[in-house]
């Protein structure tokens, strides 16, 4: 019924199936089922609008009372669940999660104390049917098509090490110099290969090699302050360290490829209260710029003075 009333709305399946966030070929076998449950033809149809028939516009009434009459009910009866509660499954990167998703979950339940969140942190992409996660945040360039997520925010890194090591070897004059460079890379992730870009357009793919590899960036981060070597690290690790001095930025005037923060969830249907106020309050937590870039811009201030 839902379908149908969309479709005589819209004017047509394919408005009304994306509105639904459904397919057409779906939102065409309901009404197609509708109509053979009730015996009679409810639309005609051409190739660009439908319209409906005497018994269509008789059935679309009688629909529309229906469907307010269940909207009340489900008012009514799941009033009590609107607001956020019970336990909320979650996962991330062990850099991410320390860094600053602790923190934005600990302002989070202080605005729905109804809320108990457990919170797993992995070096790995965990499986959310498998091991029962609500929400995961991932950090990619690349996302999984077959995965239903939300953006929340960018993610850029950046190319650093520490003083230590530039006392020994002499700074990268551009990304083809690192190559002479003991580069610490991910073992799943630019292992091999690291990519930039600059103003002007231009873009360089340059072959790294280095003696550590590792799948989690705070190793990486900690063998780099131990001035082991280069490494590429997302900017709410770096920037801190920039900040303190531990760590050198270099090259500022290439930039790696840019990420995102994703927050990747199992279902639009039926999404439980405390995953969307938790995706609505982590968009709203880092937007107008993430807090480490913030950090950095009152660095760099600070520097121009």
């Amino acid at each position: 019924m839902r379908v149908f009333a969309e479709v005589a709305k819209r004017g047509g399946f394919t408005a009304a199936a994306d509105h639904l966030d459904i397919t057409r070929v779906k939102a065409t076998r309901y009404v197609r089922e509708l109509e053979t449950w009730l015996g009679t033809r409810l639309l005609q149809r051409s190739t660009r609008r439908v319209s409906l028939t005497a018994a269509g516009e008789a059935c679309l009434r009688q629909c529309e009372q229906v469907l307010a009459m269940t909207q009340d009910l489900k008012s009514t009866v799941g009033e009590r669940d609107t607001a956020p509660r019970g336990q909320l499954r979650m996962t991330t990167s062990i850099s991410f999660g320390q860094a600053h998703l602790a923190g934005a979950v600990a302002e989070y339940l202080r605005r729905y104390p109804d809320v108990a969140v457990d919170l797993m942190v992995a070096d790995r992409a965990v499986n959310l049917i498998e091991e029962r996660v609500d929400l995961a945040i991932r950090i990619t360039g690349e996302l999984d098509p077959n995965l239903v997520a939300r953006r929340i925010a960018p993610c850029r890194s950046v190319i650093c090490a520490s003083p230590a090591y530039l006392q020994h070897h002499t700074a990268p004059a551009d990304p083809l110099s690192l190559k002479a460079h003991n580069c610490l890379t991910y073992t799943n992730f630019g292992k091999s290969e690291w990519r930039f870009n600059n103003q002007q357009g231009e873009e360089v793919t340059v072959a790294v090699s280095g003696n550590l590899t590792a799948n989690e960036a705070s190793i990486l981060m900690e063998s780099a302050l131990a001035g082991t070597g280069i490494v590429q690290l997302p900017t709410y690790l770096a920037n801190p360290k920039i900040d303190d001095g531990s760590l050198i930025e270099l090259l500022p005037e290439w930039s790696p490829p840019e990420l995102v923060i994703w927050g990747v969830y199992l279902s639009r249907q039926h999404l439980p209260a405390s995953v969307r106020t938790m995706l609505d309050f982590l968009v709203e937590w880092f937007s107008d710029g993430q807090p480490w870039e913030q950090d950095q811009y009152r660095h760099e201030t600070k520097g121009l003075q």
